[in-house]
């Protein structure tokens, strides 16, 4: 019996009777094994075992976060407290500003923790919603088909959240992760079959169902009123001089003090989440190292063409690597080993495919000036031609070798 099971059991004894606990508790077995060790595990030799399961890969990506969730929550707040100094608030609306008067927490914006629960009482709704409603979800198809909810869902609960606006409404996170989890994962048969990452079928799909919610000035900070657009949309409408005139530097943007999605803003912090997951071998560097290639190549291409009309020509590829969601699509979205590339040819291809098709859209298309999102999508679909390919080259040049000999 596992340590879930006696614990639910003594808090309700009625749930231990004819299965009941399984009935009303679909996800103790995700919790347990969370938790704890699985009990049908293998005791000794002679039985291989791996220490990376499912259970620990999860748990590395959720601690891989941690970095842009400590960093986000700061800068939700940050951002939300230096938009009411301007504005001359004095407290936030609703709810929040009653819980944030209660405690007697700072509204100013040198204030580290009055920064840190500023943001807090925006994220936890956002994640709390999200872990609800797609939990639901997950435990509706696996009652259906008769198999246990794994903690897959867990990471893309906590990425979806990180790449949404810190003042979402709440509806829209249920809806979003409805479809992302739905379409984007259990129609195709759930957790490992999947062909496009989830927590970005769910963002996709808001960006394109409500894009006033999703983009433009007013909706990255935390204020009634303040209207005021991301780094990356003052460099495509005026240029990068724009960004200095309006006291941005590249230091803010790799650190993270600029308006964005919830924890995608520091490049810092997802670079030391992407080191963890290279060093743990959850996340494959050459996917990475794929899309900073593309990136590169193709910014510095741009660079040299130049061009009088459009100011995008001229960002330097450090400037994109700090803007926007880039280096959190590079390593967290990116790298998911379900809908990417499997062979190691083939993740030098769609890492370079993403970085590519993300410059090329942030430079080409005005109208949409960030691009990672549709880039990563773009190449889950041919992530399975990409293999393909790459095997059957493997197999013609194996053809040869075989022949001349």
């Amino acid at each position: 019996m596992s340590r879930t099971r006696r614990f639910l059991d003594n808090i309700h004894p009625h749930f231990a009777k004819g299965g009941r606990l399984e009935r009303y508790f679909p996800l103790y077995e995700m919790v347990d094994t969370f938790l704890y060790s699985p009990p049908d595990v293998t005791p000794h030799a002679p039985h291989v075992r791996d220490a990376i399961d499912m259970k620990r890969v999860m748990i590395y990506v959720v601690i891989a976060t941690m970095p842009c969730i400590l960093v986000g929550l700061w800068n939700i707040g940050y951002q939300a407290n230096t938009a009411m100094l301007d504005l001359g608030i004095t407290q936030a609306d609703g709810w929040r500003g009653t819980l944030l008067s209660l405690f007697e927490f700072s509204y100013d914006p040198n204030s580290i923790v009055g920064n840190f629960m500023h943001g807090l009482i925006y994220f936890l709704p956002i994640y709390i919603i999200t872990v609800v409603v797609g939990g639901v979800w997950e435990v509706i198809f696996a009652t259906v088909r008769k198999h246990e909810v794994n903690e897959g869902f867990l990471v893309t609960s906590m990425l979806y959240t990180l790449t949404l606006p810190p003042d979402i409404p709440l509806w829209m996170v249920a809806l979003g992760i409805s479809f992302g989890v739905v379409v984007g994962k259990e129609v195709f048969g759930g957790t490992g079959k999947n062909f496009l990452n989830p927590a970005l079928t769910g963002r996709c799909f808001l960006f394109f169902a409500y894009p006033a919610y999703m983009s433009g000035d007013a909706v990255w900070t935390a204020v009634d009123g303040f209207s005021g657009a991301t780094p990356l949309g003052i460099a495509a409408l005026d240029g990068m001089q724009a960004l200095a005139a309006n006291g941005v530097s590249w230091t803010q943007a790799f650190l993270g003090s600029i308006q964005g999605s919830i924890g995608s803003t520091s490049t810092l912090a997802c670079l030391l989440g992407g080191v963890f997951l290279i060093y743990t071998r959850i996340a494959s560097w050459r996917i990475i190292s794929g899309v900073f290639l593309g990136m590169l190549v193709t910014s510095i291409f741009f660079n040299l063409i130049g061009s009088d009309s459009n100011p995008m020509f001229a960002m330097p590829w450090y400037w994109h690597l700090s803007l926007g969601g880039f280096a959190f699509g590079m390593i967290f979205m990116a790298t998911d080993p379900v809908s990417a590339s499997m062979t190691s040819t083939g993740r030098w291809i769609y890492g370079f495919l993403i970085g590519l098709m993300t410059v090329l859209i942030r430079v080409v298309n005005p109208a949409y000036p960030e691009g990672i999102m549709l880039a990563i999508l773009f190449a889950n679909i041919f992530a399975p031609l990409i293999d393909f390919s790459v095997v059957q080259a493997n197999i013609r040049r194996r053809k040869r070798r075989y022949v001349q000999k």
